[in-house]
């Protein structure tokens, strides 16, 4: 069973690797495309292999849809079949997270809760991955306040790993509404760079597919790179009103790296992305957002 899943893993990296040269290739030959095209000066990185890059675009149909992650795709099934979430906290948790973790559990339909008790990060994966569980959750706090979350997605990655600030949870909330049970609708704001794409899949297919006539709706709205999430339900009062009702919890989200890999090979694992804050234009950079 080890040397499989060591088998499994090296082949999921090998073309994690082929892909990726590709997918640079792709945009040299693009990037030489639209300055041909355009009758502009060569970029700079391109010229020692503008003459070889030309030869090659010679050969390359229109409509194609660029390279596609077929073999290599973390998430193949999504919308196939419906996602299974495991949700755990950090050793030794407070009340609070006790109860941040049981309320973060009805945001997922399929997800399940379980006492971390003393169980170490490597049970945890493997009994995971036993039980057919898609994603891993983790939830971490100091000084009982709920401070992080780990996504692991099963069975080879990618882990992301967010802070969570300004946690507010369902008992805290006035006039809070009923927790609906339907399958809710997404709603992705401003994640529009690479990155932000990137991070939208993963959050995104923690959920199923929904139905439409679902009155579920989760919201992350990313405004410099704070990831806002937010819940509600709502109802039609007539064919031009709306009555939106906020049902809990709310917090924000910062990422701060991405692992291409599980959590127990988390120190043997190539970092996708990293924030670095304390770089000299780290404060002007938005990497969520194409602003």
């Amino acid at each position: 069973m080890l040397r499989r899943e060591a088998r499994l893993r090296r082949e999921y990296l090998y073309h994690k690797a082929q892909e990726d040269k590709l997918r640079s290739v792709e945009e040299k030959k693009q990037k030489l495309k639209c300055a041909l095209e355009e009758n502009k000066l060569i970029p700079t990185e391109l010229r020692r292999d503008a003459l070889e890059l030309q030869k090659v675009l010679e050969y390359d149909d229109e409509g194609g849809e660029g390279i596609s992650s077929q073999i290599d795709d973390e998430y193949k099934w999504a919308g196939v079949e419906d996602p299974k979430i495991m949700i755990t906290t950090s050793r030794d948790p407070s009340s609070k997270l006790k109860q941040f973790a049981k309320e973060f559990k009805l945001i997922f339909p399929n997800g399940q809760r379980m006492n971390r008790g003393k169980h170490d990060i490597g049970t945890l994966v493997k009994a995971s991955k036993a039980n057919g569980v898609t994603d891993l959750l983790i939830v971490h706090e100091h000084r009982g306040v709920p401070d992080g979350l780990i996504v692991c997605h099963l069975p080879f990655g990618p882990t992301a790993y967010f802070t969570l600030s300004n946690v507010v949870m369902r008992h805290d909330i006035p006039n809070i509404g009923t927790m609906s049970e339907a399958y809710p609708h997404l709603i992705f704001h401003n994640l529009n760079s690479k990155l932000g794409l990137r991070v939208s899949n993963i959050l995104k297919y923690l959920f199923p597919v929904p139905k439409d006539d679902s009155r579920r709706v989760i919201t992350f709205a990313n405004q410099d790179d704070y990831i806002s999430f937010r819940h509600h339900v709502y109802k039609k009062m007539d064919h031009r009103n709306i009555e939106l009702s906020e049902v809990g919890p709310r917090f924000e989200m910062k990422l701060y790296q991405i692992k291409l890999g599980t959590l127990e090979n988390e120190k043997i694992s190539d970092t996708e992305w990293r924030w670095h804050p304390y770089t000299n234009t780290a404060k002007k950079k938005r990497y969520l957002s194409m602003e």
